[in-house]
């Protein structure tokens, strides 16, 4: 038998050694348990927009709708109107209230509390503009734009039927072949296009906030061979002051003509000017079509071809409703069979201002615009006319000019051609050739 002191003093032992285990694994316990809390704990990612922490506030974004009125939105969130005609009599010199436009997008910052006082309205009249009242502390208002960021992209492609279905086949937006139209709208008529004329073209698109697609932003370079024939096109500077770009051709001559091929964008042209032709309801005697008919949809926007003052806005007869403008002493147009003119007597028009739409008033068997051309008096051909080009480049910029396109020029040309027409291969390409622009 052991003696009963060394039975006490292993009993003991034991019950120390037992406290010293729980001790341990209970400190274990509390040191996983702080640890996972630290794991688990995150602070809210910080939110930014027109320059403030949203965060910090209740957030609240509409739209305007009818019959909404700046102090009709303020009040219905809670704001008195005694502090609403402060703010209005406070701002007017940088902000008129009553110019809220419909559809338009608003945001409210309000108190991040129970009653949700509102302490800046923000409305934006474009994607990139936008006005912040603010009158969380003092009253102010000021205008602001959001961050925009460039990135250049390429194109080219062959066509097959008009260059809006290429530029489709590709991937491309719609917006780049008007784009394309207008630049060339004065040396290649694009409703004449063949199949296997070719095009290449760099250009910039906008984005708002980094991922917000605003559009395209400009063309830089493009080239288009036409009937085997390159045409070239570099928007360049000529004016820093006013902010002028225009088109040149690889040497240095204006694209823009003092006219536009044509009236209507992508149509076709259904009857040439023919002094000659012969039609078959009037037992196949000679009439002669003095015009050049351009045919379209009823309703599609007809354009001046050149700068001039409207002499003429009327329906009358086989011509229907017209338009007819003079642009000089020698040269004066006409555009017939109209569904509805804009333009009234002695409205200065610009070239490429909507002045009337395509119809079919008058003498006509479906819609189109009859386009006519006078010179000097005489009603004339305008395709077979040597029409007078804008002015050039100057010779002091000739030479900065020609530096300037070499870098793009080289870029053109080594662009390939799509082997196929294939939007999942052109998508995939389209990623791999952007570039961010700083």
């Amino acid at each position: 038998m052991e003696p009963k002191g060394i039975r006490r003093l292993g009993k003991k032992y034991l019950i120390i050694l037992i406290c010293l285990i729980s001790f341990f694994s209970c400190k274990e316990d509390a040191e996983n348990n702080e640890s996972l809390d630290t794991v688990l704990v995150e602070q809210p990612e910080e939110i930014y927009e027109f320059g403030f922490n949203l965060n910090e506030y209740i957030v609240k974004k509409d739209t305007i709708r009818k019959g909404d009125t700046f102090g009709d939105i303020l009040q219905k969130n809670n704001l008195s109107y005694s502090k609403i005609y402060q703010i209005a009599e406070q701002t007017k010199d940088s902000f008129d209230i009553t110019k809220l436009h419909l559809g338009k997008p608003y945001t409210l910052l309000c108190d991040n509390d129970s009653l949700q006082t509102p302490k800046c309205f923000i409305y934006q009249p474009t994607k990139e503009r936008y006005v912040v009242v603010d009158f969380q502390d003092s009253i102010k208002a000021y205008t602001s734009y959001k961050p925009i960021k460039y990135v250049e992209k390429t194109a080219s492609g062959i066509i097959t039927s008009n260059i809006s279905q290429s530029m489709d086949d590709e991937g491309k937006p719609f917006v780049l072949a008007l784009k394309m139209s207008d630049i060339y709208a004065w040396t290649i008529d694009f409703s004449r296009l063949q199949k296997n004329d070719k095009f290449k073209v760099i250009y910039t698109e906008k984005y708002i906030d980094d991922s917000i697609y605003a559009g395209i932003h400009e063309v830089k370079a493009a080239y288009f061979e036409h009937n085997k024939e390159p045409f070239y096109a570099f928007e360049f500077e000529t004016d820093s002051v006013l902010g002028i770009r225009d088109y040149f051709s690889d040497e240095a001559k204006n694209l823009r003509r003092a006219f536009l091929k044509s009236p209507v964008s992508f149509s076709r042209i259904s009857s040439r000017y023919n002094l000659k032709r012969r039609i078959a309801l009037y037992g196949n005697r000679v009439r002669p079509h003095k015009g050049t008919d351009f045919a379209a949809k009823v309703g599609t926007p007809i354009m001046s071809t050149a700068n001039g003052t409207v002499i003429e806005s009327a329906r009358r007869g086989g011509n229907g409703n017209y338009v007819k403008v003079k642009h000089n002493a020698t040269y004066t147009t006409q555009y017939l069979h109209m569904s509805k003119r804009k333009a009234k007597v002695g409205d200065f028009v610009k070239q490429g201002e909507v002045i009337g739409y395509v119809g079919m008033t008058g003498n006509t068997s479906g819609p189109h615009v009859c386009y006519r051309f006078w010179k000097n008096g005489k009603q004339v051909d305008p395709f077979k006319e040597k029409l007078p080009e804008a002015k050039p480049i100057s010779d002091s910029l000739k030479v900065k000019f020609l530096e300037y396109i070499k870098p793009l020029k080289k870029q053109l040309e080594l662009l390939d051609y799509p082997q196929k027409s294939n939007k999942s291969d052109s998508l995939k390409n389209n990623l791999q050739e952007q570039k961010l622009i700083t």
